[in-house]
């Protein structure tokens, strides 16, 4: 069974109207979109270093601590089943926040900055 290598699309890459790259360079450069980019930074990245410390933490003291991390808290759970599970907690608390973020201080200047590009001509 042969394959057919499909024909070369010859037609304009961008639709009718769509922005042209100097208007995509023009939105980049833009003091608006230094603000979204702020925006999003100034959340997105302490967070993850948070929690990439936070991980470290669990890791070094899985590793070093044992007596530690083996501590009975109730019953047969241990240290280390506790913060073991607040790691996945943390993973969708901070999901859940950047997403409640992102729809408030994001998702409106992004869209914002869209329709603008996207209505120039």
């Amino acid at each position: 069974m042969a394959t057919e290598t499909p024909e070369p699309h010859t037609g304009s890459p961008r639709g009718a109207g769509a922005p042209s790259t100097e208007q995509f360079v023009e939105v980049q450069e833009s003091a608006e979109f230094g603000e979204l980019r702020r925006a999003h930074r100034s959340f997105a990245f302490p967070l993850t270093v948070a929690f990439v410390l936070w991980y470290l933490l669990y890791v070094l003291l899985s590793n070093y601590a044992g007596d530690f991390m083996g501590t009975k808290v109730v019953g047969n759970i241990n240290m280390a089943l506790v913060l073991g599970l607040g790691q996945f907690l943390t993973t969708f608390l901070i999901a859940w926040w950047y997403s409640r973020h992102a729809a408030r201080k994001l998702d409106p200047r992004a869209r914002a900055i869209k329709s603008r590009l996207e209505g120039q001509e």
